[in-house]
């Protein structure tokens, strides 16, 4: 990013945060060797924000993720979605968590091959609260026409944008992507992540998106970029570049 397109983030001109992470820290115990995976790190997230989480492999940015997803928990510090506790949380809240409130979108698609399009997406809405049709959120991702197609034959993109679909049918508030555009070329990766920008606009979905690539930084509110486990630096895009803009 040029500076010239960033601002330091100014906390007090944001509202009340979705999340609030305060000093977390996370240590994986390897034999006799403890991996420091994030170390005292200190954020807010934002309602209806778009967030990309910028660094190398290793810098912490899963592990962070994870917290925040409730899919792992932090050796110590203190993490808040909304007025509840996560760290304080057993693991049936966790769950109820997950279910509710937030979709995950990873790499790999994790799609069952066996089941259609729209089979994939029906295993969320039949778990969910109050979820969108399948159809819906298929045309969401602009796959609506392709519906009843098994993941065999849908391109990589299209399998990544069910997989979007999958994560947003229970029209979550929160959506968390890791390196969602790792395992597609640049102009399919830019229609994944048009597709996130739309669900971000449109539902309010508050959005964070793990990377590596500085290129994808462009589209969001805020950069929060980590190295060695803690936040080297926060930047407040002056202005968001669609995704159809980006070029790497």
């Amino acid at each position: 990013m040029s500076p010239g397109n960033t601002t330091i983030q100014t906390l007090t001109t944001k509202k009340s945060p979705v999340f609030r992470a305060v000093d977390v820290a996370k240590i994986y115990e390897m034999g006799e060797v403890q991996v420091h995976a994030l170390r005292g790190v200190t954020l807010n997230l934002y309602d209806h924000e778009f967030v990309v989480l910028l660094g190398a492999s290793g810098s912490g940015k899963s592990t962070l993720l994870n917290i925040l997803g409730g899919l792992d928990v932090p050796t110590t510090g203190t993490v808040h979605y909304q007025d509840h506790e996560l760290t304080a949380s057993s693991d049936a809240e966790l769950t109820k968590y997950r279910r509710n409130y937030v979709g995950f979108v990873f790499q790999f698609y994790n799609l069952i091959p066996s089941l259609t399009a729209r089979e994939n997406v029906e295993l969320i809405t039949e778990i969910a609260q109050s979820p969108m049709h399948p159809l819906e959120a298929l045309e969401m991702v602009k796959l609506k026409d392709r519906a009843d197609h098994f993941p065999a034959q849908l391109s990589g993109g299209e399998q990544q944008r069910v997989a979007i679909a999958r994560a947003i049918a229970k029209k979550p508030k929160v959506l968390l992507c890791d390196e969602p555009t790792g395992a597609l070329d640049v102009e399919t990766g830019i229609v994944v992540l048009e597709a996130i920008a739309r669900i971000n606009r449109e539902l309010g979905t508050t959005t964070a998106v793990i990377t590596h690539n500085a290129a994808i930084a462009q589209m969001a509110d805020r950069v929060i970029s980590l190295s060695n486990g803690q936040i080297i630096g926060i930047e407040e895009n002056a202005e968001r570049i669609d995704a159809s803009e980006l070029k790497w």
